[in-house]
């Protein structure tokens, strides 16, 4: 887990001394605080333009439910990354990688049996009606 971390980091840093020698190879004198609101928000703004036809694709064609499991699986990344780097920060367990891959399984498997339950739901209403 670590290592991933540590890889992370490796590229993020790399790319931050990239765009600070951009930044003095330019002179365009751009703090570092600037940086960061230039880069992620072209950053967001790149996801936004990415994702919202499919998210508008997606609600037109009665996907919903996809538009909240893919929410809801991002959030999940987010909590559990969090919980495992605050433990290796805490020293309150152990930080691992196979934690990580657990509890994403875990919601996956959570949100099968939702989406089949909700399927078997649909399938009985639309026959009773």
């Amino acid at each position: 887990m670590s290592e991933l971390l540590y890889g992370i980091v490796g590229v993020i840093t790399r790319l931050h001394n990239y765009f600070l020698t951009l930044n003095d190879q330019f002179e365009t004198r751009f703090t570092d605080k600037t940086l960061h609101f230039l880069i992620i928000g072209a950053l967001g703004m790149l996801l936004v333009l990415a994702i919202h036809p499919l998210f508008t694709w997606l609600a037109k064609n009665d996907h919903t439910i996809a538009i909240t499991f893919l929410y809801v699986f991002t959030v999940i990344l987010v909590i559990v990354f969090a919980i495992e780097i605050g433990q290796g920060v805490s020293g309150s367990g152990n930080m691992d990688f196979a934690d990580i891959m657990y509890g994403v399984v875990g919601f996956l498997a959570f949100f099968l049996l939702f989406a089949i339950a909700r399927a078997i739901y649909k399938l009985v209403r639309g026959m009773l009606k």
